[in-house]
């Protein structure tokens, strides 16, 4: 029975095939192939036994298939040769290898395209985790090793996560690298390039200067959360680049700033921190909404909260500078966006009130990163959040990692943007 529809060889044959309990085993050999001598090269004439070779291929039928393969052993006809004997390569294994290499590329393809856990792939195979990893780990590095994999990024994305939640403090973050350029439909895009330990610039700016001159030449824009770390990573290494702050951070300052004059408003007049009754404490959630989201029920109970908790309007002028804010980025051209975005920068820092003047301070330390977003077309941080789901879906199905390395070479195949071996 030939066996070239199954393998895509055709000198492989299937001797017999047998279903048993641990699923199909079929016991296959090749036949019409000589072989060269590894170290002399010279031609074997005869084989001198076979030797039996356990091998594991894709599932069929919803049960592992096991190859017993009568692999040929030669007699190396050079008498001055050292190598007595050897067996026969076949691309249909690599040496010493326990997976076919159809099944290594499939299960690196599983990884990079399913939300499955290696543990999973192992028992559709019949085998252990360790020999799924094994196999498919040098897959992936070389896959991530590809120098075409870096060119052509022009936009670029940083932020950190939390890769696992024991150990030490600083081994538990993880700054992520992401491509933000478009494809070349102009729809955006979003792949990880890669993850260094630690969240600091230094371990940002090191990977940037790993990097080629023309990979850091290339890079036109530069987005990031408002952290110095990374912002001074980026002018060191990239100091042609555009640095653009992202904008859902800047509001989520403004919301911040919002919750902190109403908790300290509230101690004040109470004495207490927020409870149920409390008006400032009812309408904490309606504080953080965009005014333009309230229905008229919620404005009025808006009003009424600040009238009867805000005895000096300080929560009022809060909320007003942080509408304003909000404002900023809901312009319908990028030209009075950018003129209200000049009018809070200069205007919040004297406000009389500590926590609106603390967030004006820090938005005249980042000016010139936020005007930014009006002249790059509204570049943000916002593939870099969705990479950062992408990673946390792929590390809650895994149920948490040990090993750090494996949580990169994991995240590089589900975030990484790579394509299956074999397209449908």
């Amino acid at each position: 029975m030939s066996a070239c529809t199954l393998f895509d060889q055709p000198d492989m044959h299937v001797r017999a095939a047998e279903l048993t309990d641990r699923g199909w085993a079929l016991s296959v050999e090749t036949r019409g192939r000589e072989a060269a001598c590894p170290d002399c090269g010279v031609i074997a004439a005869r084989a001198k036994d076979r030797d039996r070779v356990l091998l594991h291929d894709l599932p069929a039928h919803g049960v592992p298939v096991r190859l017993v393969w009568s692999k040929r052993r030669w007699r190396c006809q050079e008498p001055a040769c050292a190598r007595t004997s050897f067996t026969e390569p076949h691309p249909v294994a690599a040496p010493r290898a326990r997976l076919i290499t159809r099944a290594v590329a499939w299960c690196a393809d599983q990884i990079a395209s399913h939300d499955i856990t290696v543990s999973a792939l192992a028992g559709m195979l019949g085998v252990a985790w360790h020999t799924v990893w094994n196999a498919v780990a040098p897959m992936i590095r070389a896959r991530i090793a590809d120098p075409a994999r870096l060119e052509g990024v022009r936009r670029l994305g940083v932020d950190e996560h939390i890769w696992t939640h024991v150990g030490l403090p600083g081994r538990r973050a993880v700054t992520g690298i992401i491509d933000h350029t478009p494809d070349e439909d102009g729809r955006p895009r979003a792949r990880l390039l890669d993850l260094v330990p630690g969240r600091s610039g230094a371990a940002y700016q090191g990977w940037l200067a790993r990097q080629s001159p023309a990979f850091r030449d290339g890079v036109t824009t530069a987005t990031l959360d408002p952290f110095r770390g990374y912002a001074n990573a980026i002018r060191d290494q990239l100091p042609a680049t555009q640095v653009v702050l992202d904008a859902f951070h800047i509001v989520k300052l403004g919301t911040q700033m919002v919750d902190e004059v109403r908790r300290r408003v509230q101690q004040n007049t109470t004495g207490h921190r927020g409870r149920a009754g409390d008006p400032l404490y009812r309408i904490r959630r309606a504080l953080t909404c965009g005014v333009e989201h309230l229905t008229e029920r919620q404005a009025a109970r808006l009003e009424a909260g600040l009238a009867a908790g805000d005895p000096h309007d300080e929560v009022l002028v809060a909320w007003q500078c942080y509408q304003k804010l909000r404002a900023v980025y809901h312009q319908p051209t990028s030209t009075t966006g950018r003129a209200l975005a000049v009018e809070v920068i200069d205007s919040l820092h004297t406000c009389p009130i500590p926590e609106v003047a603390r967030l004006g301070r820090t938005l005249r330390r980042w000016r010139e990163e936020i005007l930014a977003y009006f002249h790059t077309n509204g570049a943000s941080n916002g593939p870099t959040e969705a990479v950062n789901g992408v990673i946390e879906t792929m590390r809650r199905v895994a149920r948490g990692f040990r090993n750090p390395e494996n949580y990169r070479l994991r995240a590089l195949m589900a975030a990484g943007g790579h394509r299956p071996w074999r397209t449908p």
